[in-house]
């Protein structure tokens, strides 16, 4: 081997790992700016916390347990080719000894990558079986999420509550398995719910009804957003999953199912509410407002976030909301409303409200 195809190959081989090593570093950035100071919001597939998350993460392990000693074996036999047969100075440029064949190692590059996928196949059924097939206990809690351009809508049937881009379920103690299970809808084209640390990705195709299940083992905040590109705020169709102690739950669901503020204090803010096309979008219990376009508002000020996590719910960013939904979300499909400063300020006193 010539000086020259020992430079190509170096240079060949450093360009991929400089590649992965800049991407993984581009990855914890982008991870550890969505969550600062705090590890256990990064939304990693090797920090499981759901019965369905352990069986990919094991499957994980194997398949990069096997990739990595492929991955060792061939960088091995690369830098021994380099080394073992680098330009020598007594070298006369002349062509080496060529071999047109082995057997041996025919056999070798053939079986072994044979057996290599039939046992990644193999533990790889086993593990969607184990995740699809698995029976729903009579505890189980059905939710339906769908998927809109760009939020997350969910209904509870059995509980009659819908809200949007917040998932509250309870934990699921392995002695009690009280599982969520979601049937997975679009209301306009394909997105894909995932939540690392619960479970794997499942598309919302449109006219399609996908189902999927999580068993969170322990109450907290995971964090996921829509994993298929689906327009021009894809990035920005986030999704928070709180998980909740049995008594805490059940005291959310009560209070979901109350109506919204019936205030008069805020009486004319409400009377903006329900004669401006806000009501065409948006709906809120004990209101005329009875619009699916857009998120249901009954209770609000109870979410973390506005706009699919575009911004914290704070007054401020409500009133920049409303005045220009461009401004946080660009390409957002809500319209900014036009209203004078008076409305405005009545608006969002009135929505204030809804908790």
């Amino acid at each position: 081997m010539t000086r020259t195809h020992a430079s190509r190959i170096r240079r060949t081989l450093a360009s991929p790992l400089l590649l992965v090593w800049l991407a993984v570093l581009a990855v914890e950035s982008t991870l550890a700016a969505a969550a600062p100071g705090d590890p256990a919001l990064i939304p990693s597939i090797f920090r499981p916390e759901s019965t369905p998350a352990h069986s990919i993460h094991e499957l994980s392990m194997l398949v990069l347990a096997i990739t990595g000693i492929i991955f060792a074996v061939v960088f091995g036999l690369i830098v021994y080719a380099l080394v073992r047969y680098r330009r020598r100075p007594d070298d006369d440029g002349g062509e080496p000894a060529q071999v047109y064949g082995s057997t041996q190692v025919e056999i070798a590059w053939t079986v072994t990558p044979v057996l290599i996928v039939v046992v990644l196949s193999l533990t790889g059924a086993r593990a969607i079986d184990r995740i699809q097939n698995t029976p729903r206990p009579a505890a189980s809690l059905d939710v339906t999420a769908v998927g809109h351009q760009w939020w997350w809508e969910f209904r509870y049937p059995s509980l009659g509550i819908v809200t949007a881009n917040e998932l509250h379920v309870p934990v699921s103690d392995p002695a009690n398995p009280t599982p969520t299970f979601l049937k997975l809808l679009s209301a306009d084209v394909v997105h894909s719910f995932w939540v690392p640390r619960l479970a794997g990705k499942m598309d919302l195709i449109p006219n399609r009804v996908n189902e999927m299940w999580i068993a969170p083992e322990k109450p907290g905040l995971y964090l996921g957003q829509c994993a298929e590109y689906c327009g021009t705020q894809h990035a920005k169709m986030l999704l928070r999953v709180y998980v909740h102690a049995r008594d805490d739950f059940d005291r959310w669901a009560g209070e979901q199912r109350q109506a919204g503020a019936q205030s008069q204090n805020v009486a004319e803010g409400r009377r903006i509410f329900e004669t401006t096309s806000c009501i065409s979008c948006h709906a809120v219990g004990g209101t005329v407002g009875t619009g699916t376009f857009g998120p249901d508002l009954t209770h609000l000020m109870s979410r973390e976030t506005l706009g699919s996590g575009a911004a914290p719910n704070t007054p401020e960013n409500l009133r920049t909301w409303i005045e220009s939904p461009e401004h946080a979300k660009p390409g957002s499909l809500m319209p900014a409303m036009n209203l004078t400063r008076r409305e405005l300020d009545e608006l969002v006193a009135y929505l204030e409200t809804l908790r």
